[in-house]
């Protein structure tokens, strides 16, 4: 008993009793094709391959399983970056500022966040060696106290383009409103001021696969500032920024082989290094040839 009781491990409990090469919770009306082929694509290659590979045992089946799911509880946060990172800044910086303000830290103490809070925010320029896009602290922050100063100081400009807010004087109300309703690309496209767009110094360029020379498709004009919102916007839009890939034959009644197919958007390529790695886990996954082909 005493030995029982030291080895005892509440995982085990968990774990599905079948036999090693079983798949869980198999649905008697997943039906496969007579040459063995699936008969509908698949966009969740993890749940797939949990359920059909071939080669994984019950326990590896279950790491699967919750590695799925940790990563569909997540998903969604992917989607509210900017939002995240500039809530967080902001709130902290309105916090400190208004301590110092009372008394209640001294200006050391100010000083020694001030320079924490600019390096969080600071956005290297295109040609510097650590530029890897926007930085969302940056970008979020600046939004956000973008929005509280249309809320009490705006010019002619913020009331053209933000007339229920500019002048309300009720920032934190229209703070709370953007967090509870918006994720970070129809945040943008409702908030992104001309204002922080001249800050940002950000531009719009078109760029077809077919023509010799990019073109500049969005400048600080009013045309402009709404190409220019619409374009960033779309570059947090999960749906255009993540490869659509999915399972579209599996070969069970022969070679086993795996096909996935993968939909390009606006003829942008997989990374070559990147397609590499997955595959080479997913057939790790599968036990048997994968490949991909791109439409």
């Amino acid at each position: 008993l005493a030995h029982h009781e030291a080895t005892f491990n509440e995982i085990w409990r968990t774990l599905p009793k079948q036999d090693e090469t079983a798949a869980p919770d198999d649905d008697p009306t997943e039906e496969f094709s007579p040459d063995g082929q699936l008969q509908t694509p698949e966009e969740n290659i993890l749940y797939f391959l949990e359920k059909r590979s071939p080669s994984l045992k019950v326990w590896q089946r279950e790491i699967l399983r919750i590695v799925r799911n940790i990563a569909q509880y997540f998903y969604p946060q992917k989607q509210t970056k900017v939002m995240n990172e500039g809530c967080a800044t902001f709130v902290h910086h309105y916090i400190m500022t208004e301590m110092h303000e009372k008394g209640l830290i001294t200006d050391g103490a100010y000083l020694e966040f001030l320079q924490s809070h600019s390096a969080v925010v600071f956005q290297p320029e295109f040609d510097d060696q650590r530029y890897s896009g926007l930085n969302p602290y940056a970008l979020g922050f600046a939004v956000m106290s973008d929005i509280r100063r249309i809320c009490e100081d705006p010019s002619e400009e913020d009331r053209q383009w933000f007339p229920d807010l500019a002048g309300s004087g009720d920032w934190r109300g229209a703070l709370k409103d953007a967090w509870e309703n918006f994720r970070d690309e129809s945040f943008l496209l409702q908030y992104l001021s001309p204002k922080v767009m001249r800050d940002f110094r950000l531009f719009a360029i078109r760029d077809e696969e077919n023509d010799p020379f990019f073109v500049v498709a969005g400048i600080h004009d009013e045309f402009g500032y709404r190409r220019v919102r619409e374009v960033l916007a779309r570059n947090y839009d999960l749906g255009i920024i993540e490869p659509n890939i999915q399972v579209v034959a599996a070969n069970l009644a022969g070679d086993r082989k795996l096909t996935l197919r993968h939909t390009r958007h606006n003829g942008m390529p997989l990374d070559e290094a990147n397609r590499k790695e997955v595959l080479k886990h997913i057939h790790r996954l599968w036990g048997h040839e994968v490949s991909i082909v791109s439409e």
